[in-house]
């Protein structure tokens, strides 16, 4: 019997994360219900709307790292409700400020509030500012390979295509082009927004990507405790499926158990 493949670590701006299921933060009932779902999930990275979540900015209201310590997770911040690349810009500073100095923030610039769709031209000069500017950029954007491809060159450190529209819960749209930026990539691809069930999650490690962002999928179950517990087996399970590698696919049925010497 041959070895198993050894699996290599989730390796992300320099840091080693045993959990490949990032999480988001909004549309949580409450705080308290945050913070059991996020624990449930087993996620490292936690991704804060810097425009929506308070995180020290407004003194006096109930601050989400008050739930969320980031003494035990990596809080990603991320530039929601930017609509251009000079909001974009502006937002992860303050992040920065919030979080003494912290490089690593996930940035998306959207289109219109009815799609949530990516602006990639806004995307694109935001994230080269951001790139001087010093900071780890984790980017959103189309599943365009082309796209894809010169945000990794301007030096993001992960690009992140949707599988579907944000909070659709639709799965995985475009499978393809999502092959084509995964057999291109020279840095992790992970996938964000569209998941909307455990066998979404599932479906996405197992096409090769490092990990899988999601909220809504969680946030929005009617049970999102159990849910976020779902997805956590179901990220372990598509990763290691990648690693075994599937049986082939064929047309004609073919017997499990040997036919010479049958009685």
């Amino acid at each position: 019997m041959s070895a198993a493949p050894q699996d290599k670590p989730f390796v992300l701006a320099g840091r080693t994360y045993q959990s490949r299921l990032l999480v988001g933060t909004g549309k949580y009932r409450d705080l308290e219900e945050t913070r059991v779902a996020i624990e449930a999930s087993g996620a490292e990275i936690v991704t804060v709307a810097v425009r929506r979540t308070n995180i020290g900015q407004t003194a006096g209201e109930p601050n989400l790292l008050d739930v969320i310590s980031p003494s035990r997770y990596t809080i990603l911040p991320n530039t929601a409700g930017c609509y251009n690349a000079e909001e974009a810009v502006r937002t992860c500073r303050l992040a920065r400020e919030l979080l003494d100095g912290q490089q690593l923030i996930k940035l998306e610039v959207l289109a219109d509030q009815k799609t949530l769709f990516p602006n990639v031209i806004e995307t694109l000069k935001a994230a080269e500012v951001l790139v001087k500017d010093g900071f780890e950029v984790m980017v959103y954007t189309s599943d365009d390979p082309i796209i894809a491809r010169q945000l990794a060159e301007i030096g993001c450190v992960a690009v992140m295509p949707l599988a579907g529209l944000i909070g659709t819960g639709l799965g995985i749209c475009n499978p393809y082009n999502l092959r084509i930026i995964l057999e291109e990539s020279t840095v992790p691809v992970l996938v964000d927004a569209g998941v909307g069930t455990a066998s979404d999650a599932t479906i996405a490690m197992e096409m090769g990507c490092e990990a899988v962002l999601m909220n809504s999928a969680i946030a929005h179950a009617q049970h999102p405790v159990l849910m976020a517990r779902a997805m956590r087996h179901a990220i372990e399970a598509g990763r290691l499926a990648w690693l075994a590698g599937r049986m082939p696919k064929k047309l004609y049925a073919s017997a499990s158990s040997p036919l010479d010497g049958l009685i």
